[in-house]
């Protein structure tokens, strides 16, 4: 790609929570900001000044929040990795993940209380599973086991200690 926005961007169908969702997603991270908020207009299918979309970037990918109404909804199918250096960017990643109603799943995945998955892993993951075959599997074990992310447990599995 050669210079400009970024050409590709997710986007994200929410019944009418999508600004509310927009705005705390972009609290979670670093360089993450609404962009811009699009409103829906008289005679239109939401009220008027409700969000239609809102453009906004976590830690600089661009995404988009569609109000759209209950048509669709957000499925396991997509979610939103976060690769996180340390055990405590992953605890309080996960934490806030989890407020007012977001449920935790197996092997690192959670669904938040807007009901939109995420995979919050450390950076290793994908160094620890691409090694040899015996230890990728020690670290598949754990993760297998695991609800949330423990670096140090992963580590032991990879080094066979």
């Amino acid at each position: 790609m050669t210079g400009g926005a970024q050409k590709v961007s997710v986007c994200l169908w929410f019944d009418t929570q999508a600004e509310e969702a927009a705005t705390f997603y972009t609290s979670l991270l670093p360089n993450s900001r609404v962009v811009a908020v699009s409103r829906y207009g008289a005679n239109q299918p939401m009220p008027e000044g409700t969000a239609l979309t809102v453009a906004f970037e976590l830690d600089n990918a661009s995404f988009m929040a569609l109000n759209g109404g209950p048509h669709f909804k957000l499925t396991e199918a997509a979610s939103i990795a976060v690769r996180c250096d340390t055990q405590a960017e992953i605890d309080t990643l996960w934490s806030r993940l989890l407020e007012d109603g977001g449920v935790e799943q197996q092997c690192f995945w959670l669904k938040d209380r807007f009901g939109l998955s995420w995979q919050v892993v450390p950076s290793q993951l994908e160094q620890w599973m691409r090694s040899d075959k015996i230890a990728a599997a020690r670290v598949m074990s754990v993760m297998m086991g695991s609800v949330k992310a423990d670096i140090a447990k992963l580590q032991r599995a990879y080094d066979g200690t």
